[in-house]
């Protein structure tokens, strides 16, 4: 929900869903904190043995890198 909440505010401080408007907003590094600690979060889940769980959690991680480099990328936007 964390990863998920950030991808959100910072499509929002992004300017989306006005291509025309994409900016860089300052309060996106804040969004940027908040899917890093999504990010930690989920990887808390990860067990020592490799099962099916370990495999989703594997996904959702990569999928929280996703959503990180997203907002960096947005936030350097000219």
């Amino acid at each position: 929900m964390l990863a998920l909440a950030a991808f959100v505010t910072s499509l929002r401080l992004g300017g989306f869903p006005d291509i025309n408007a994409l900016h860089s907003s300052h309060l996106q590094i804040f969004a940027a904190l908040v899917a890093f600690w999504g990010m930690v979060e989920t990887a808390r889940c990860l067990g020592k043995r490799w099962t099916l769980y370990h495999a989703g959690v594997l996904l959702l991680l990569y999928t929280d890198l996703m959503i990180l480099a997203m907002a960096v990328v947005l936030f350097l936007y000219p």
